[in-house]
């Protein structure tokens, strides 16, 4: 959870919410209109295989999740071990999202233009790719003239980045097959994947790395292939991406597309795309968005930093930790999101969540010294503090991040779907690069509990304009 892509929250994670375009309200429904492809794709074919579709897509979303989700408790401890520190560690964070920033509006314009299957395999191909550059850092340092593996970490993971725009296309191919009633809960459905991913890929991780089984691979790898704790959970994402590609290519289809997203020059759509993000009252929810983007990614990077330096904890306690947040957010994602939204609306619930991280992103540091907190067993205190901070902190992240994005896909027309999610992703990955690079800097300026108190004050702001903003809209639906 050391990441935004988590964003992750990702990273993590994320979208940013947008107000209706210029040209009025969404023109169809995703998957509309005789589109492009097979003969017999089309709304007569959505819904009797929507089930099979959004469970396909779960998988292949969640193994890719799965991969990066290994690499999580690896990357802080990985940077250090190349004499980082902190702060470098945290740009090493950063760098994903920076490249996110470039990479996803051209992955989203591609899948609404090209399709979003073929998107889909490139990125994936492109993982496996830069989680094998990843766990070779150290023997190809030397091979390029660096004096260690630091910068070549850096560079793979700027490459990861450029692939990871996927988040864009992954919600574009679920706003093509589900009706815009059922979206928040199909976008909730694929949340519960990220949280799973996050759920298991520090566990495996924490496998991959124990020392008994790099003992075993020690005897059965060649030496060509580096065996640490480090190299290994990079090799088996880059791995698990590939069987994740394998996978995505035999039975992944295209969605139905739109005869305007094949017909419509391209002029014309990124017009509409440059109208709809400068709509009068897009301006606050775009800021709003990018605080919160960069104040809860500022929680992410330092939290492996935060557990090693005050619990004393390395990867297999933050492997607990994480599986916890993660099951966490899963459920609340895939379960409780769609009820919630059911009742209360998307709107309702951004607001709640910003409220919640508003009130428990600043005592994450010091929940870490409440000696009054009773500890389980051999659990201490301040660990059972920071898993109880951590619940409410979870929950409002899980109903923020989802309600954005489908509000991001209700106010998009469904030939700009994968250019919208594109656009959003990329303020979202804008605020991840410097939430990290600043958040680091914090920590090894200040202390280690300022960047926590800063990413809590930041949601203040974001709370006042999401409330104003959801009282216009709640006042003029009931009007309606």
């Amino acid at each position: 959870m050391t990441d935004d892509e988590s964003d992750a929250r990702a990273p993590d994670e994320p979208a940013v919410e947008t107000t209706r375009a210029a040209s009025g309200p969404p023109s169809a429904e995703p998957g509309s209109g005789s589109g492009s492809g097979s003969p017999g794709d089309g709304d007569a074919d959505v819904p009797e295989n929507r089930g099979r579709i959004v469970g396909t897509l779960f998988l292949v979303v969640f193994i890719d999740l799965l991969g990066f989700g290994i690499l999580i408790p690896v990357i802080p401890l990985y940077a250090q071990a190349f004499g980082a520190n902190e702060f470098v560690g945290s740009l090493l964070i950063a760098t994903y999202s920076l490249f996110q920033f470039v990479g996803a509006p051209i992955l989203g314009r591609l899948s609404d233009e090209r399709g979003r299957r073929p998107v889909l395999l490139l990125s994936l191909f492109g993982s496996v790719l830069a989680w094998t550059l990843f766990g070779f850092a150290g023997e190809l340092g030397p091979l390029l003239g660096a004096t260690n593996g630091l910068i070549v970490l850096f560079a793979a993971r700027a490459f990861a980045g450029a692939m990871g725009g996927n988040i864009a296309t992954a919600n574009a191919y679920i706003a093509d097959v589900t009706p815009p009633e059922e979206r928040a809960k199909g976008l909730g459905i694929l949340g519960a994947a990220f949280g799973l991913g996050f759920v298991f890929g520090p566990a495996i991780a924490g496998v991959v790395s124990s020392p008994a089984v790099l003992d075993v691979l020690r005897g059965l790898l060649p030496s060509v292939i580096p065996v640490s704790e480090f190299t290994i959970p990079s090799l088996t994402a880059a791995v698990l991406t590939g069987v994740n590609l394998v996978l995505a290519f035999v039975v992944l289809p295209e969605p139905p597309r739109s005869e305007s997203r094949t017909t419509a020059p391209d002029v014309s759509r990124l017009k509409r795309l440059y109208e709809a993000v400068t709509a009068p009252d897009l301006g606050p929810l775009v800021l709003s968005f990018f605080l919160a983007s960069f104040a809860f990614s500022a929680f992410e990077s330092q939290f492996i930093f935060l557990t090693n330096d005050r619990l004393g904890y390395g990867t297999a306690a933050n492997a607990v930790l994480l599986t916890y947040i993660g099951v966490l957010i899963a459920v609340i994602q895939g379960g409780l999101v769609g009820p919630l939204t059911d009742r209360f609306g998307e709107y309702r619930l951004a607001v709640g969540g910003a409220a919640i991280q508003a009130a428990t992103l600043a005592l994450v540091p010091f929940s870490t010294s409440w000696t009054f907190v009773p500890s389980l067993g051999p659990v201490e205190s301040g660990a059972v503090a920071l898993a109880i901070v951590a619940t409410p902190l979870a929950f409002g992240n899980a109903l923020t991040n989802v309600s954005l994005n489908a509000l991001v896909s209700l106010n998009a027309s469904a030939d700009e779907q994968g250019g919208a999610f594109g656009l959003t992703q990329s303020a979202g990955s804008l605020a991840r690069t410097f939430g990290p690079a600043g958040a680091g800097l914090l920590y090894v300026v200040v202390a280690y509990w300022a960047p926590f108190v800063v990413a809590g004050v930041l949601f203040l702001p974001v709370l006042v304009v999401l409330g104003g903003v959801a009282r216009e809209k709640i006042r003029s639906t009931t009007d309606a």
